[in-house]
């Protein structure tokens, strides 16, 4: 480690060999780390699902951590004594020597860390959904290829051997051609009032950088520290929570990029501030090649489609329903089966041809180093979170969107752009 220059040198000598002009090319590409050297991580959110985050990338050099809660902060200090400490992801990402960064703050701040982080040159881990809004999402894609950066979301069933066994079977066509898919979870956020009460805010929390980007909020235990998805200042509940998950089975199976249209079938009155309990949004796809259009349709809060009924439901209380023309895959994180159970009594299975994973946070490191890409990079997994982000646009402003994806825009409905760009506080910016 000692005979590598550090970041700061590198750029600081390319840029002095250009005149001083700083480009891509000046940051450190993909591969120029020896596989046996160890990566420089900075970690932004050190608890919760930052905690298990930490741990998936602990084999590497864990040089910079950052929370603004100074308690989450020093107990993860004491598994890496040898780190820096941060309050404000800004300051970390000025940290001397970083090669990348693992961001798992809450939705309302991946963008501005994730985007601030690349264009520093640092590849870039994040937990999902990718963004808090479409405009971000896109913004987050832009940078990763302009900066040809390494970059992974944080659905790490992805890696799992289940879902690549269903991705075998529905590309294999072993229930023909799919036109419909259902994807429920049995998870319920939201459906709250804003609290009436002030509490102080504690004294180990720095909440104005808890906030970040978002426009003045009042303190609360109601959002933070565990709860924040249930608002839709700083999370997308259920669908927000749950949909780069359970969606990532499809998008991947049938190799899904953004809808034509995104409309909502059933959910409660819109909230100005929490997020709905109940939702069942309709996603239309187009056509891909030989593929035929696909209807996908989403359940949240207790819903799930007719098709799952009784013992069934009862069985998978959240999974994904592949139709095919030739019957049907069922399927969880965990496990999967092929329906009608009797018509694939003896079926024999195709080949494995999707190779066991090192694990989700080892394959973005490994890619770091030897030049390769992971599997849920952000060309990936942007149009899996724009589509989330979308049927969350859809319930708020009330109408069914025609999705012009190459413009950014609902065609049909200007007033969705309120709910579909992101607007940040002074001080803030992407």
């Amino acid at each position: 480690m000692k005979q590598r220059l550090s970041r700061r040198q590198f750029v600081a000598r390319s840029a002095f060999a250009t005149g001083g002009l700083m480009t891509v090319a000046a940051f450190p590409a993909a591969g120029k780390i020896a596989v046996g050297e160890k990566l420089n991580v900075g970690v932004i959110g050190v608890a919760h699902r930052g905690g298990s985050n930490l741990q998936g990338v602990s084999g590497e050099n864990v040089v910079a951590l950052c929370d603004v809660d100074q308690g989450y902060l020093q107990a993860a200090l004491e598994k890496h004594k040898g780190a820096r400490t941060y309050r404000d992801f800004r300051e970390l990402l000025e940290h001397p020597d970083l090669d990348a960064v693992v961001v798992s703050t809450p939705d309302h701040t991946h963008a501005v860390a994730t985007v601030t982080a690349m264009n520093k040159g640092y590849h870039v881990y994040v937990e999902k959904p990718l963004t808090r809004t479409v405009s971000e999402c896109r913004r987050v894609m832009e940078t990763a290829r302009r900066m040809k950066r390494v970059t992974q979301i944080g659905t790490q069933i992805h890696a799992e051997n289940n879902y690549r066994r269903v991705v075998e079977l529905i590309q294999a066509g072993v229930i023909g051609a799919v036109k419909e898919v259902h994807v429920w979870v049995n998870v319920t956020y939201g459906g709250k009032d804003l609290p009436a009460d002030r509490p102080p805010v504690p004294a180990n929390l720095d909440y104005e950088l808890w906030l970040g980007p978002v426009a003045g909020h009042f303190y609360h235990p109601a959002w933070i520290p565990a709860a924040w998805r249930n608002w839709w200042a700083f999370g997308g509940g259920g669908l927000g929570d749950f949909g780069c998950h359970y969606m990532d089975l499809p998008f991947w199976a049938l190799g899904l990029q953004t809808p034509l249209t995104v409309e909502v079938l059933d959910g409660p009155a819109v909230h100005p501030h929490s997020v709905p309990p109940q939702l069942v949004v309709r996603y239309e796809f187009p056509a891909r090649g030989a593929q035929p259009p696909v209807a996908l349709t989403w359940y949240h809060g207790g819903k799930h489609p007719q098709l799952v009924e009784g013992a069934l439901y009862q069985q998978w209380k959240s999974g994904v329903l592949f139709v095919g023309s030739e019957g049907m895959v069922i399927s969880n994180y965990g496990q999967h089966a092929l329906l009608p159970e009797a018509k694939f009594a003896n079926f024999t299975r195709p080949p494995q041809t999707i190779p066991q994973s090192l694990g989700h946070h080892k394959e973005w490191i490994a890619a770091i180093k030897t030049g390769g890409k992971p599997l849920c990079n952000f060309d990936y997994s942007g149009p899996l979170t724009e589509t989330v982000l979308l049927g969350n646009a859809a319930f708020r402003v009330g109408k069914k969107l025609i999705w012009d994806s190459a413009r950014l825009q609902a065609t049909n409905c200007p007033e969705a752009n309120a709910v579909l760009q992101h607007q940040y506080r002074k001080g803030w910016t992407l």
